[in-house]
């Protein structure tokens, strides 16, 4: 199997486990149960939204997510999901409030999933040892903080 065919595939797994698990603990996301096409049409077309569409909008909305930090972009998540589920028959989403939930749901189960995968760009690195000498810490003399 081609390894861009193999990143593809694991991506969309991870996603449609996410957003399973967004379905499962968010009220007011759903999908119909007997018709599982519908979930996976769902996360694809979340995937290929979060591709093309999130970057304009992250671009467009660039000083909105300077002012709050970064957190502007789980408000871009939540419209993101609210419109698959308003384009997909079989997924539901019923108000932006269960949108913003399962977005941050959903972000968080992707990271998760991903850094267990070592899949994406995502990567969550714990460092246990002996710290460095100061010697070695102050590389241009100015204050560190070393966490």
């Amino acid at each position: 199997m081609p390894s861009k065919l193999k990143e593809f595939l694991q991506r969309w797994a991870i996603t449609t486990v996410a957003v399973l698990v967004a379905a499962h603990s968010v009220k007011g996301i759903h999908y119909d149960k007997e018709n599982w096409l519908s979930l996976l049409v769902a996360t694809l077309v979340l995937g290929l939204l979060n591709a093309f569409l999130r970057p304009l909008l992250m671009f467009l909305s660039l000083p909105l997510v300077i002012v709050t930090l970064g957190l502007f972009s789980l408000v871009i998540n939540a419209i993101l999901l609210y419109l698959v589920g308003q384009i997909i028959q079989g997924f539901h989403v019923d108000s932006f409030r269960a949108a913003f939930w399962g977005g941050l749901v959903i972000s968080l189960v992707s990271l998760l999933l991903n850094s267990l995968t070592g899949s994406g760009n995502t990567r969550v690195r714990f460092l246990r040892g002996k710290p460095r000498p100061p010697s070695d810490r102050s590389g241009g003399g100015g204050p560190v903080i070393d966490v």
